[in-house]
């Protein structure tokens, strides 16, 4: 237990960082100022708006971290956490380009082919394709090793056939990732045999369904595959390397401050509106939010610092979407003992509907990207417990 050690360091942030954050910070001001938005909580997962993204890939703030040569600017990850970081904390609808930006287009970029980068990634970071996650399914959640979408050969490519669960926003997406089982099952070695594939969801045999959430809105979408047919340049990576890329990618799901800063903006809009009128007992509730948020940015932040060092901090990512999602939870639990949520406010009473919001939102936050006990194991494996 001596030689545990998480490793999260301190980044520099430089004046180009502070510079790009008051850029990104008025534009998103004047938005609301101009009626683009109603500033919302977990934007990134329900607030999805293609013409909103759209402009922020006109602003080159979309793949920010990629080769110029594929759209993106070649700026550091700390440049691209500024953004997501005023994003939400905005309450901006940002989910049509969120999963392709913080996930699938790196994906494409570390395994795609050629011909493939120079048609999806431009148009990533345009703002103009939106890609969807295809690894959850009916009786694989947390545990993906078990998927049962299998992929076979065919003449000139493979025949996918499999359904996929909670796939966010897919109803508006192009491309889904799917990860399949292209080999044979075998439980001593469940992490071989899967292989991800970027499948057009306009192909003959996909099928997206949407499912409506408490709140009534369907961000979440099983997607049915029937004999969907992709030829082998929609493989990426090798064949077989599937496992390999999703435990990279997670590492980017789970770390990132959308896993903290989810129910910010209601808590905003609380401090906001009874500043003046605060009672003792309110501010210190108030106050241990707030420095938990502070803690947990730290730890986030050192992990877009390794991450842009080309590390896989697999076991700190896990980490922050513990204590992230736990805290957006108990963040709306601790503001509704001082306002009482109504689950259907007036309309003009800002508080009550970020506050109802969240309160109906916040079960999921603790099961998408790995359910909470599938971290704890993560971290105590990292710790040699396990």
């Amino acid at each position: 237990m001596d030689n545990i050690r998480f490793n999260f360091p301190a980044p520099v942030l430089d004046d180009s960082v502070d510079h790009l954050r008051k850029d990104v910070r008025s534009f998103l001001q004047e938005e609301i100022d101009n009626g683009s938005f109603r500033p919302t909580t977990d934007c990134w997962c329900a607030g999805i708006d293609p013409e909103f993204s759209r402009k922020l890939g006109q602003r080159g703030w979309i793949g920010v971290t990629w080769p110029k040569q594929y759209g993106g600017r070649e700026l550091s990850a700390l440049h691209r956490y500024v953004i997501t970081e005023e994003l939400l904390v905005a309450g901006a609808p940002v989910h049509a380009h969120w999963i392709a930006d913080r996930q699938s287009g790196p994906l494409i970029l570390a395994t795609g082919t050629e011909a493939m980068k120079q048609a999806i990634l431009p148009r990533i970071a345009a703002g103009e394709c939106f890609i969807a996650l295809g690894l959850s399914e009916p009786e694989s959640g947390s545990d993906l090793a078990s998927v049962r979408t299998r992929a076979h050969r065919v003449e000139g490519g493979w025949e996918i056939t499999g359904t996929k669960l909670w796939s966010s926003g897919a109803h508006s997406c192009q491309y889904m990732t799917v990860l399949a089982r292209t080999g044979e099952r075998d439980d001593k070695k469940r992490h071989e045999g899967l292989t991800q594939f970027l499948v057009p969801l306009d192909s003959p045999g996909v099928t997206v369904r949407g499912i409506r959430d408490m709140s009534g809105v369907e961000h979440f979408n099983e997607s049915h595959f029937e004999k969907v047919f992709v030829a082998d340049d929609a493989v990426l990576g090798a064949v077989g390397e599937g496992w390999k890329q999703i435990t990279s990618e997670l590492a980017l799901e789970r770390s990132g401050p959308e896993r903290f800063l989810s129910t910010f903006v209601a808590l905003e809009k609380a401090i906001q509106q009874s500043a003046a009128s605060m009672e003792r007992h309110q501010a210190a509730v108030i106050g241990s939010i707030l420095a938990r948020i502070r803690g947990l940015r730290a730890m986030s932040l050192g992990v877009a610092a390794l991450l842009g060092q080309g590390q896989s901090p697999d076991v700190e990512a896990a980490l922050v979407k513990d204590l992230g999602t736990r805290l957006e939870q108990d963040i709306i639990e601790r503001l509704r003992e001082f306002w009482p949520i109504h689950l259907k406010p007036n309309a003009g009473d800002e508080l009550q509907y970020l506050l109802s919001d969240s309160l109906l939102r916040q079960p999921s936050f603790t099961l998408r990207g790995g359910t909470n006990e599938v971290l704890k194991g993560i971290v105590a494996r990292g710790m040699g417990l396990r």
